[in-house]
């Protein structure tokens, strides 16, 4: 089963990058302007990997281009002619490549660890371990690479913990109390640890029951009490889900596997832009 990954409209994107670029330019590209004070150059760029990887990120990269060229006499531009302004190219840059490094570096490692379940019916999801002000990004980034997004913030779905747990006194006391309040039709999950937090979420109702930090045993043994009693709830597993570990705890037979990896412990892929043709005369 295969999922396209959702790019967020732009008018939601757009005041993201806006700030970025303010906080990159500050007061003004120094090297950019005194280059090219008083004309407009126009000028295109090949952008290269440096290592294999799975590119993430270049309609939002292209986007931060677009936005400045508003600022840049783009209405002195011939349109059509493949060549974007000089100045675009130069301020620009950076922010772009930053992007979209960032992003391709999630997607490929969450490719990596989609691939070690490819055969098998657990499916992977991110979590809410993202960077600040880079939610929207990362999880797309993590779409590109295979997996399923989980909730996007609190206010998506009901999720259960620890400490929402001891706050009301029990699970079932949780689950009570939550499920006079919750609109429709959000679900609930509950975080488990151990088989008798498992039996008092599934007679409260959980929806969505989460094997969290349990060993491999233990959770074999969850998932079949689980299915003896129900095959509507959903499974989902996490803690601690590695390379090395995510296929014998996809083969437990839950049906989601969340982890932040993709995200905390990936790297940047390595990309450069270099200007490979700019026009001599300005143009006024």
């Amino acid at each position: 089963m295969s999922y396209i990954a959702v790019l967020p409209p732009w008018i939601v994107l757009d005041p993201l990058l806006h700030s970025w670029l303010l906080e990159d330019i500050g007061r003004g590209d120094r090297t950019t302007g005194s280059l090219l004070t008083g004309e407009v150059r126009l000028g295109c760029a090949d952008w290269t990997a440096k290592q294999a990887g799975i590119i993430a990120g270049l309609p939002i990269a292209a986007r931060v281009f677009q936005l400045l060229s508003h600022y840049a006499n783009a209405d002195k531009v011939p349109s059509g002619i493949g060549f974007i302004p000089m100045d675009v190219l130069l301020m620009g840059e950076r922010v772009a490549l930053n992007i979209a490094m960032r992003l391709s570096g999630i997607a490929t490692l969450t490719q990596q660890y989609v691939e070690k379940i490819a055969d098998l019916p657990a499916r992977l999801v991110d979590t809410r371990k993202t960077t600040p002000g880079l939610r929207l990004l990362e999880k797309y980034a993590c779409q590109v690479g295979g997996a399923i997004n989980h909730r996007m913030g609190l206010d998506d779905a009901v999720m259960i913990k620890d400490n929402h747990i001891a706050a009301a006194g029990g699970i079932a006391e949780a689950i009570a109390r939550i499920r006079q309040k919750m609109p429709y039709p959000l679900s609930i999950e509950v975080e488990t640890t151990n088989l008798t937090e498992v039996e008092a979420a599934l007679e409260s109702g959980a929806d969505i029951i989460m094997l969290d930090n349990m060993p491999l045993d233990l959770m074999h043994q969850a998932v079949q009490f689980i299915r003896s009693h129900s095959h509507q709830v959903k499974i989902e597993a996490s803690g601690n889900i590695t390379l090395k570990t995510i296929r014998a705890v996809a083969q437990t037979g839950v049906d989601y596997i969340s982890t932040s990896g993709p995200v905390t412990r990936s790297t940047w892929l390595d990309l450069s832009m270099n200007i490979v043709n700019s026009s001599t005369d300005s143009l006024s």
